[in-house]
């Protein structure tokens, strides 16, 4: 029997074909050079005679954030499903990372707490940790090896429909207005895609927006770090936990450069500090002691703050009337609470998702509903990993449901014995590093060891750096 929890396995493991399958499409179009666009980019590349990615930005180079991405300067963490779809589809991608400059972050190298209490490591889980900016230039460059994707610089301004089907892009490029036709057109405009717009435009249903409050704000700052592999790779620490969500955090990584990146976010009245002292003395003297070890390096550049009011979803699920050859990726079909760092990862999946569809020799005159299907798959479990604590961060108890405090009870006896419990850890951390389904979670022999955890010793919290007198 097909369950969601087997399909999220066969999209997070899957694969570029083993052998080469007949191209089916003349020209695919991919609106917008994010992650999510480079990646469906590359599944599209075994499919189609030729891949155009259109992306309005004039692309930097050397780790520079990108005009259309506000976010791009903040701290981002590549998970391991995101790390794992890079490997897959361009072999070797891992070392060449890491010769580029991109720390290779194991499992003892990494330190996770709860209000500075230190988690018990059960997952032995690789990750590359790297700025964002820095990422997309790897991908890119990746991306020039394949000889049938091409990029064009250009502001995409609609979309043509033919009685069924999209049949073409327009866009302005250098001042001049243009048409491509497409075999297929990707949407990966992220969150402010306006391709719901041309579609209700044109006649065919505006898929609907489900928007979750999270109020998150958050800062980030760049720190100098001795050169060499650090004693600490990755740390994060959640405080103000309950409910299964948390309040606010902060996390340190090592990334490209000798550099230390370090974020600091939360809910509602939290506010990072804008200041290099704000920033310095609350790692020093409110985080355990990596995080005021990762900013006794000289700061490099000023603190970036950051907020984003919600998590964004379109359910072109329920929409009756869909145009054939139009599939939507990323951001454009939902986007997270940045501090569980989902959205790189669930942009890879999207086009795992796009390779098994395509794979299965689709109708594609008829909507993609067996592609949004695979998706809405990966969407669901993102989705409910982040709003579940920022509806419990944003409400509280006393507005939520009797079925929604009993599955945050449970919830949060879960968190709680991925403190001291290895395997219930294990699970815990291959879930949020999206390599495994939520639902592994509400396992019976994982509520169980979760409930007998209750009776473990927590650690003592790992004090700061500096301690307040």
């Amino acid at each position: 029997m097909t369950t969601a929890a087997s399909t999220f396995h066969a999209i997070t493991s899957a694969g570029p074909p083993v052998t080469p399958p007949a191209k089916s499409l003349g020209t695919a179009v991919v609106l917008g050079g994010s992650i999510a666009g480079l990646l469906a980019a590359r599944v599209l590349a075994d499919h189609a005679a030729t891949v155009l990615v259109m992306e309005r930005d004039e692309l930097p180079e050397g780790g520079v954030p990108r005009k259309g991405v506000p976010q791009g300067g903040q701290a981002h963490v590549l998970l391991a499903a995101g790390g794992g779809f890079l490997e897959r589809w361009f072999p070797g991608f891992t070392d060449r990372a890491i010769e580029a400059g991109a720390c290779l972050v194991t499992t003892d190298r990494v330190a996770v707490y709860d209000d500075g209490v230190p988690r018990v490591n059960g997952a032995d889980v690789r990750r590359l940790a790297l700025t964002r900016p820095f990422l997309e230039d790897l991908v890119r460059a990746e991306l020039r090896a394949v000889p049938n994707v091409k990029s064009l610089t250009g502001r995409v301004t609609g979309l043509e429909f033919g009685d069924t089907a999209v049949t073409a892009v327009t866009y302005e490029s250098a001042g001049v207005s243009g048409v491509e036709p497409a075999d297929l057109v990707v949407d990966a405009m992220g969150r402010a895609s306006r391709v719901s717009d041309w579609l209700e435009e044109a006649g065919w249903d505006r898929p609907p927006m489900v928007r979750v409050i999270s109020g998150v704000n958050y800062a980030t700052a760049f720190f100098r770090r001795p050169p060499g592999t650090p004693g600490v790779g990755l740390a994060m620490n959640l405080t103000g936990s309950k409910y299964g969500g948390a309040a606010s955090g902060a996390i340190a990584m090592a990334v490209e450069n000798d550099r230390f990146i370090v974020v600091q976010g939360g809910y509602g009245d939290f506010r990072p500090g804008s200041t290099a002292a704000d920033m310095v003395a609350r790692c020093r003297t409110e985080h355990p002691e990596p995080f005021g070890r990762a900013v006794e390096g000289e700061m490099l550049g000023e603190v970036a703050t950051f907020r984003q009011a919600d998590s964004r979803r379109r359910d072109f699920c329920s929409c009756e009337r869909l145009p054939a050859r139009l599939v939507p990726v990323g951001d454009a079909v939902a986007s997270f609470n940045p501090l569980y760092a989902q959205g790189i990862s669930s942009a890879s999946l999207h086009a795992g998702a796009l390779s098994l569809f395509l794979r299965s020799e689709p109708d594609l005159d008829v909507p993609a509903r067996a592609f949004l299907d695979l998706q809405r798959v990966v969407v669901d479990a993102a989705w409910s990993i982040s709003t579940t604590g920022d509806a419990a961060a944003a409400a509280g108890a006393g507005t939520r449901t009797l079925a929604q405090r009993v599955s945050g009870w449970l919830v949060a006896r879960v968190v709680a014995a991925s403190m001291t419990d290895a395997p219930v850890n294990r699970v815990f951390v291959e879930v949020t590093q999206m390599l495994r389904h939520p639902s592994e979670l509400a396992r019976p022999g994982i509520l169980l060891r979760s409930l007998l955890a209750a009776r473990h010793r927590r650690p003592d919290p790992v004090p700061p750096l500096v301690r307040e007198p």
